[in-house]
Order: C-alpha cells, then sequence, then structure tokens
C-alpha cells in the first residue's frame, strides 16, 4: 500500500471506503427502511437503519483488511482496537433527513493519528458529491466538475452566514450566547446536518454551530475545513476530535469573534 505523510493512507483508500458505503446507502435511500430508535440520554428520537449498520460494517471488513493494526471507532459499532491510528466512521451522518428523503445526509470517514484528524471524507451519493482532504489541501468532486476547495474569508461579522443543524439546543444551553451571534450575523439557517459543514469548506457558509457532536460527527470535517483554510474548535477553544460543542468557521478573525459572542 502506498503511504505518504506520517504513514498514513492515500486518499484512494477513502474512496475505496466511502464506495463500499455508497453501495449500501444509496440502494436504500427512498426506499422501505427499516427503523429502529436508539436509547441515547438527552434524544427524544435517535433512529437507526440497516444502511446505517450495513455500511459501517462493509467499511470496517476493508479497514482491518488493509490495514489490520489500526484502531475504528463507528457510531454504530463502538471502538475496536488500539493505535496510534484511528478509523472514526459515521455510516449515515443525518440518519434523520435519510428516511425523510432529504439528501443533506453523508458517509462521514475520518482518519486520526495520535488524537489529531489528518484525512477526512464526506460522501454525498445521491447527488453525486464527495469532499475530502488528503493531508495537504481539501477537495470536492460532483456535477459541477472538481477542485480545490478554500473557505470565504474578509468578510465581516455582519454579512456572515450562520448556520445550526436544529433550533431545540438554543433554549436548553442558555450559558451559549446563541441570541448575540444571530443577531450579528447575516442570516442564520437550519437543517444542513452534515452538509452545511461541508459548504462551509466550501465557501458557501461561514460559521457552523453545533452543540453536542460526538468524534464520529466532527473528525472527518476537521482536516476538510483546516486544509480548506478554516478553523474548527470546542466552544472553549480546545481542538475537536473528541466532541462536544464545536464551531467551525471559514475564517479565523470570525472564528475569534463568533467565539467571543457566543461565550459572552
Amino acid at each position: 500500500m502506498t503511504r505518504n505523510f506520517a504513514g498514513t493512507v492515500e486518499i484512494a483508500f477513502l474512496h475505496q471506503l466511502a464506495d463500499l458505503a455508497d453501495a449500501q446507502t444509496l440502494s436504500r435511500f427512498r426506499g422501505p427502511i427499516a427503523v429502529e430508535a436508539k436509547h441515547n440520554e438527552g434524544e427524544t428520537f435517535d433512529p437507526v437503519t440497516d444502511a446505517d449498520r450495513r455500511a459501517e460494517i462493509a467499511m470496517r471488513a476493508l479497514i482491518r483488511e488493509r490495514f489490520p493494526g489500526h484502531a475504528i471507532l463507528g457510531e454504530e459499532y463502538g471502538p475496536e482496537g488500539e493505535s496510534d491510528f484511528c478509523w472514526v466512521l459515521d455510516p449515515v451522518d443525518g440518519t434523520k433527513p435519510f428516511i425523510c428523503g432529504i439528501p443533506v445526509w453523508g458517509t462521514l470517514i475520518g482518519l486520526t493519528y495520535r488524537g489529531v484528524a489528518t484525512h477526512g471524507m464526506m460522501s454525498q451519493p445521491f447527488t453525486g458529491e464527495r469532499f475530502w482532504a488528503d493531508g495537504k489541501q481539501a477537495w470536492r468532486s460532483g456535477p459541477q466538475g472538481s477542485g480545490v476547495m478554500t473557505t470565504r474569508k474578509g468578510l465581516p461579522l455582519n454579512q456572515a452566514i450562520l448556520h445550526t443543524t436544529s433550533p431545540e439546543p438554543i433554549a436548553r444551553t442558555p450559558d451559549v450566547n446563541f441570541a448575540a451571534l444571530h443577531s450579528a450575523t447575516l442570516m442564520t439557517r437550519y437543517g444542513g446536518e452534515c452538509y452545511a459543514m461541508a459548504m462551509l469548506a466550501a465557501g458557501q457558509i461561514d460559521l457552523c454551530l453545533e452543540y453536542a457532536l460526538q468524534p464520529y460527527d466532527i473528525v472527518a470535517f476537521v482536516p476538510i475545513v483546516e486544509q480548506a483554510g478554516g478553523v474548527v474548535t470546542t466552544l472553549s477553544g480546545d481542538r475537536p476530535e473528541a466532541g462536544g460543542r464545536i464551531l467551525a468557521s471559514g475564517c479565523p478573525r470570525l472564528h475569534d469573534e463568533a467565539l467571543k459572542i457566543l461565550n459572552s
């Protein structure tokens, strides 16, 4: 297997993993699927489908075959093994829109080395798009072609677009001053799930705020946003790989301004 910096795999392997996941998810999208509810604290309804499970099983099998010494962390089947290298998988990020037939879900594939995310992939097979980071740059491919992604910079805060997936956590989290940031920006949009984070890396959205992410929700996007020129941290300014309250920003200056407001 050809390797690049720090011994990590070439980006072609992430595309192979995405191909396997796509075969499981796309065949079930907008079709009859069985939906089960997981029992997670704080979630009124946290669904899982056969698409989630089958996609993760397929990706885990290929990782074990090619990199048997690597660790794996997946949403559906938890942690496996110990290593400096860890694959972090969310087979269907956005299961709720998936079961609603809305294409803002995606498969997230991340790789960490000693706890720091180095490579990432989001695959959206219904729209035919992929967004990835190869260790140096962030890229996109789809119906409009392919190329390097760069986040948007230079806007004042009052011209920035803010996104958060759902308004529900806002009232439950009064110590996060969302109202002030909402008032300070041009507009706020909801419901984009993981697709919004990809659009931040692509320069369409400026700020993405999420209140309770798990590692498998964010690890893939950390290198995608960072290698596109953006910033991702917790609201306390720490590395985001462990999840929690997360802010991603296309512009480092906007990131600092937004953190101050959110923590005020």
